[in-house]
């Protein structure tokens, strides 16, 4: 399987900024004139584009802006008594 990496994002952790990198799968597919693609692992994460790279930055982008979004709802749940550290999981 070839595998590519995405450019890690930059995000915002309680007015700390944090780099991640983030390795997803991404499906590409040749729609007549378009690609399309989308990533398994992050629901509601498509992109497309009329080349291959532009399809693949377009998706890029959607799963920044779905990882951004569910971090900053997550962010608003907790309570001021919580702690909240960075965690880093290396698989």
């Amino acid at each position: 399987m070839d595998h590519e990496t995405i450019e890690p994002i930059i995000t915002t952790n309680h007015k700390k900024e944090v780099m991640m990198h983030n390795e997803f799968t991404a499906i590409i597919e040749r729609d007549e004139s378009w690609f399309i693609g989308y990533c398994p692992e992050i629901p509601g994460a498509n992109g497309q584009g009329i080349t291959e790279e532009e399809c693949k930055s377009n998706l890029a982008d959607a799963i920044t802006l779905i990882l951004q979004d569910r971090r900053e709802d997550a962010l608003r749940e907790i309570s001021s008594s919580a702690q909240t550290r960075l965690m880093v999981v290396e698989a």
